[in-house]
This record gives C-alpha cells, structure tokens and sequence, in this order.
C-alpha cells in the first residue's frame, strides 16, 4: 500500500470508531509507531480536525466526515458473504436492519460492482439449522439485545424450558451473546437465579428492554461462558473420533451443540455443549467403535446401556 492509499485508509479507520489507539494503526498496516505520529501529522497538515487523548488515542472532531466511502470489488464481494451468513443465521429484527444497510452500500457501487455483486448474491448459499417461527415463539429480539447490551440496560422476559415444560419470569443483566449448536444465545446474570445463565434466543417471549440499568461488568464473553457451564443445563462433552469417520459428520455435528475441535494425529478430538447427555450418546453411538469419549465419565455408563438395549432386543 502507498503513503496515498494509506492515509485513506487510516482516516477511514478513524472515522469508524470513537477513539482509535496509535497502536491499533501501527498493528493494522504494519508499520511503525513513528510512521503513525508522521501520518497522523500529515492528515492534520491537510486539514483533518484531529484531536487526541493521553494513554487513550486519537479521535476526529464531531461533524466532520468523508464524502461516501467507496469500495474495492473484493470488499463487496466480502459483504455479499456477510450478507448470506446474517440471512441464515440471524433473526428477522437484524436481517431487516442488515438488509437496509445492504441498500445503502450498494448505492455507492459503480455500475459494474452492482452486477457482480447481483450474480454473486445468486450464485451463494448458506445451509442454516430451519428457525421455527410462531406467534407463541416470534424470534425477533436480536436488534433488542444489542442495544440493551450497549446501553447496559435489564432485559425481562418469559423464558420457556424444555426440561419443565413451563414458562418462567426472567430479569437479567445481559452480558454477551453467542452463536454455537445452531442458535444464539443470551449469556446474562439471571437476577432469578443469582447467578451467571444462559438462554437460547429463540426460546425468549415477551422480552423488553428496561430503563433500569446495571453497572459494566469487566468479564469477558469466554469466561463469562465458562461460569454459565459450571452451574447450567448444559453439559461438556469431549470424544475423539476417527479421522476417516470424522470427515462424514461435518454438517451433522453442528445440530448436537458442537463447539471446537483439532486434528489429534489419526483422529479428531470435538467438544460439544449438550442438553442431555441421553439424547447426545444416543447420536454417538451410530459411529459404534470409531467413537471414544474423553469426557465426562457419566456419559460411558449410558452409552453402555444402550448397547445392552439393543442387545436385548435383537436376542
């Protein structure tokens, strides 16, 4: 990139937060901090209103900003991608938000970017876990949770379980959401149970945002989520299956809450985040001996019972 291309970029950069550090443009176009103090001065010299913040970085004035931005083929094509993702794997609040910021991106595309990014939009897909909607289920508290996760504002809701059968009344502080088996899920201190929970999105009914607000908390989504899994519903499993057999479940794995995995010589070590640890070994067991359970212990003596089940009944 050119000394041109690069001051671009880093107004552009600027432009897209409140403050940005001289560290995360140093990081970012991998130059150096006295390059970033040269190029800050540049921008200035060329009438950019810069102002800057000891130990925080530098920010640009309120009001000023670039003419429409414009964009590269290849970004376009990136955001047609993103735009696939949002339509399978969101709700309907953010697919109608994304699908008017779509509308403004391509109104600065030249001619020709339009067409590509038309044939590209028809020539991808994205196969998604089918989102049952219904009166009684709505699903469409996305948008909702993002601003109370910005404004740190209480959520409250009826929360339907399936172990009870039952709705419940929820009030919680929101802390992180996260996509894993399939669903989005709401990661909060359930004010109900007193302690760290965590809700799938699309059990959620009636949820509002409320003008009560509660104090930043510094923990960070993974940890937050480790807390939730010493004291939810969900449960930790970790098997090792064969490497040849492993190849064959890619898209089944992401409906039984799978996590995380990585290559271990001739098999492949997968975690998953369960409800029922029945029903899931009742899946692990059509990979019969190409399957090992790592952890926990609780789940060998179920699979044990199954295969005496089916035993009995072929005798």
């Amino acid at each position: 990139m050119n000394r041109i291309d690069r001051l671009t970029a880093i107004l552009v950069h600027l432009q897209s937060k409140k403050v940005v550090t001289a560290q995360e443009i140093a990081d970012r176009f991998e130059i150096s901090l006295r390059t970033v103090y040269r190029d800050v001065r540049s921008l200035e010299e060329a009438g950019v209103p810069l102002g800057a913040e000891a130990g925080k970085g530098y920010f640009i004035m309120e009001g000023y900003h670039l003419p429409p931005v414009m964009f590269t083929s290849e970004e376009a094509n990136a955001l047609v991608i993103g735009s696939k993702l949002i339509e399978g794997q969101t709700d309907r609040s953010i697919k109608k938000h994304f699908k008017e910021a779509m509308f403004k991106i391509k109104s600065v595309l030249k001619s020709e970017e339009k067409e590509g990014l038309e044939k590209l939009e028809s020539q991808i897909r994205v196969s998604s876990i089918p989102q049952m909607e219904s009166d009684d289920f709505p699903n469409n508290f996305l948008a909702t949770i993002q601003r109370a996760l910005v404004g740190q504002c209480v959520l409250a809701f009826k929360y339907f379980s399936n172990y009870t059968g039952d709705f419940n009344v929820r009030s919680v502080e929101p802390i992180g959401l996260t996509f894993y088996g399939g669903h989005w899920h709401l990661l909060a201190y359930c004010r109900l149970r007193e302690a760290p929970r965590d809700f799938r999105v699309d059990r959620l009914v009636k949820l509002q945002m409320l003008e009560e607000t509660f104090e930043t908390n510094s923990k960070r989504v993974d940890s937050f989520m480790e807390e939730i899994l010493r004291g939810n519903e969900l449960s930790e499993v970790e098997v090792s299956i064969d490497k040849q057999v492993a190849k064959f479940i890619s898209t089944q794995k992401y409906y039984q809450g799978f996590v995380s995995e990585h290559n271990d010589g001739n098999r492949i070590r997968m975690k998953f985040l369960v409800p029922g640890l029945e029903y899931f070994a009742r899946w692990l067991i059509s990979f019969g001996n190409a399957v090992q359970v790592i952890s926990p212990e609780s789940l060998k003596p179920i699979l044990l019972d199954l295969v005496d089940e089916l035993n009995q009944h072929y005798k």
